[in-house]
């Protein structure tokens, strides 16, 4: 919270920053609790008296808790209000207008009547940054639910996920929600960079759908400026090959030779050097034609070592590859490689395991104080900061 709150957080780039996040699930958590890992106080808004969605989402729990609802909500202070009561409304107000940030995921336009959108909060602060994420934006798409399945199947993800002749897939995580989450811290950053310079906040909106698109990056300029409609190609990928997994001896592997000196060192490890010198394959985009000729080649010589071996082989040759993971190994491969995974969040019994911050800081790094909170576990202390009418803003 800010240098007047209570419980007031000093480490990390973001120290000094208040957060009054009113979002919900996934996309808004998440992009707090980003900023509250470097070091931004985040007070998280629930609505009595089940609070967010994500604590009644399970299984699995630890210790009856949901463990959707511990991956996105740690380093933040919980206050209960209810909306729709005009106290607990005239104390969201006042959190509001103390706050560097706002960030909420209501469908465009429902805080209006509570006097808590972007007009009425930026009023009486103008510096606010205020950060909206919907399904579809404010315009002509701001009726449509928002969730990250339906836009998986709108963006047109789905329609490249499976088998050529399958039935289409979503994600196995809520990508979007994620990139969403991702492209709101983004935009709150900016808008505090803008903000230092001019003393004037402004309005970041997200939206699942845009993000979606952006995010599709390849695949998405393929028809933007090819003309090209993408289809589902099972594990292959259109402008690459071998980029897919093989087969060996005892399992799949991953293997990834993105440039012609890679697919040179793959053929040699595998000892068929020939192949790269083979007028079909010696380029990608003649690999990619001949896709269908090549695929048993790499086959037949895989057959000889497991998925081990040549995973050992490979990466020594500076080829890419991998093995297929369940998480635990995906955890322990990050365990392998030294990248420290897995941190502690919080002290004592309230202590929980999760995964660290994506981004390492050499002077700034990643804080780890405060497991998520249970609902309005900071209400009464919050409260009171925001109802003393002496710390008022500008009083």
């Amino acid at each position: 919270m800010s240098e007047n709150g209570p419980g007031t957080r000093t480490a990390g780039p973001l120290s000094g920053v208040l957060i009054a996040d009113f979002s919900r699930v996934l996309a808004g958590p998440y992009a707090t609790m980003l900023l509250a890992d470097l070091g931004a106080d985040v007070v998280k808004v629930e609505g009595p008296p089940t609070g967010d969605d994500t604590r009644t989402w399970t299984p699995p729990v630890r210790d009856e808790v949901s463990t959707y609802y511990l991956s996105i909500n740690r380093n933040k202070r919980s206050i209960a209000l209810d909306l729709r009561d005009a106290a607990d409304a005239e104390v969201a107000r006042e959190l509001a207008h103390r706050a560097d940030v706002m960030i909420e995921n209501f469908r465009p336009g429902g805080l209006a009547k509570y006097g808590l959108d972007y007009d009425a909060v930026r009023e009486r602060n103008s510096g606010v940054v205020y950060a909206s994420i919907s399904g579809f934006g404010s315009g002509a798409g701001a009726h449509v639910p928002g969730y990250d399945l339906m836009v998986q199947a709108m963006s047109g993800l789905m329609s490249m996920t499976g088998e050529a002749d399958g039935t289409p897939y979503r994600s196995g995580i809520s990508v979007f929600d994620v990139m969403a989450g991702m492209h709101a811290a983004i935009g709150i950053l900016a808008g505090l960079r803008h903000r230092d310079a001019t003393g004037e906040g402004q309005h970041v909106e997200v939206n699942l759908l845009s993000s979606a698109l952006s995010g599709m990056v390849n695949q998405s300029s393929a028809y933007v400026a090819g003309g090209v409609v993408p289809y589902r190609m099972g594990n292959a990928h259109p402008s690459v090959v071998p980029y897919e997994p093989l087969p060996t001896a005892d399992r799949d592997l991953i293997v990834g030779a993105a440039n012609d000196g890679q697919f040179r060192k793959l053929c040699a490890v595998l000892g068929i050097p020939e192949v790269a010198d083979d007028p079909r394959f010696a380029h990608n985009s003649d690999r990619t034609a001949n896709r269908e000729r090549l695929r048993p080649m790499l086959v037949e010589a895989l057959a000889h070592r497991n998925a081990t071996e040549w995973f050992e082989a490979l990466v020594e040759a500076g080829v890419p590859c991998g093995p297929i993971n369940t998480i635990d190994g995906g955890f322990a491969m990050a365990e392998r490689f030294e990248l420290d995974p897995i941190v502690e969040v919080g002290e004592g019994e309230r202590a929980v395991p999760m995964a660290k911050h994506p981004i390492s800081l050499s002077a700034t790094p990643a804080r780890y104080d405060l497991p998520p909170p249970e609902l309005d576990e900071h209400g009464e202390e919050l409260r009171r900061w925001l109802t003393a009418t002496e710390q008022r803003r500008g009083a």
